[in-house]
């Protein structure tokens, strides 16, 4: 059988990937490779092929978080998710606004979900504490230190970044998006993109600190000037700095979505299985 196009390509020295062969790895420098991806569960997973026990150990890591997940999120009530930096400190505006906010979402009878970090998530969590409501955190393993916040009547810590980005989505009818770094935006663009692609429905969502998020307004405004996004894609961002024009977009868009998920039935938590939802747990139940 006459070989491949691909095969002679492979066999060309000149199509290699590296043109020089490539230096041996010193022992020093594998044993610091393998330290590095021991650090944390997510670095051996992304890294490449491991061995096969070691790709089904780390399969069964990511069914693991998923359970703990479900598990702990499944019962907690209609969610609105709070994205946001976890630097700022409790005497910035940012801090304050993601506070007043959180406490809005707890009225109209959200649960609060964040991070579950400090910063913009702690604020969001403390303001619906504020107000009687329920909060909820979905954390993160960090190869520094990221405990959860006080503000939560639940909280699950997960080893997947993707995972915990899965749960953060999944169990909301909205969500608000506040001043924040390179995993605020992550957390948005996937909201967006699950959205334009009909992955979710049309959750509504907020984008709160205009002035902050300047520069990446106009750079949306020029992908749909230059026709790489529709402009239906964007129609149900809220760009605000307003509490009250916020609450008023996620009323209009999620309250209704919420309502639809109602006539499916709400889950609630069975007690022959130890589960708890967060209303029952109120009531002492």
């Amino acid at each position: 059988m006459p070989a491949s196009p691909l095969h002679d390509r492979e066999s060309d020295k000149k199509t290699m990937l590296c043109g020089a062969p490539v230096a041996p790895a010193s022992p020093a420098e594998v044993r610091e490779d393998r330290q590095f991806r021991r650090q944390m569960v997510d670095r051996e997973l992304l890294h490449g092929p491991n061995t096969r026990r070691r790709e089904f150990s780390l399969l069964m890591g990511v069914v693991w978080d998923f359970l703990k997940g479900f598990r702990q999120l499944h019962f907690v009530g209609p969610c609105v998710t709070v994205f946001g930096s976890a630097r700022f400190a409790e005497d910035h505006p940012y801090y304050r606004l993601a506070r007043d906010m959180g406490a809005e979402l707890a009225r109209m009878g959200f649960t609060v979900m964040t991070g579950g970090g400090p910063g913009i998530m702690e604020a969001a969590n403390r303001g619906a504490k504020d107000v009687g409501g329920r909060s909820v955190g979905c954390n993160i393993h960090l190869p520094f230190e990221q405990s959860h916040n006080p503000y939560l009547d639940r909280w699950v810590t997960m080893e997947h970044f993707f995972v915990r980005k899965t749960l953060l989505i999944k169990y909301s009818y909205g969500f608000v998006i506040m001043p924040g770094g390179f995993g605020t935006m992550d957390e948005m663009f996937e909201a967006l993109t699950l959205i334009q692609t009909g992955k979710i429905k049309n959750f509504p969502i907020v984008v709160m600190g205009s002035e902050f998020w300047e520069e990446m307004r106009r750079f949306i405004d020029a992908m749909v000037r230059r026709g790489t996004i529709s402009p239906e894609d964007i129609d149900l961002i809220k760009w605000t700095d307003s509490v009250e024009e916020a609450v008023a977009h996620l009323q209009e868009k999620a309250v209704r979505q919420f309502g639809l998920q109602v006539a499916y039935g709400v889950p609630h938590g069975s007690r022959i299985l130890g589960e708890k939802d967060l209303a029952a747990a109120e009531r002492g139940l």
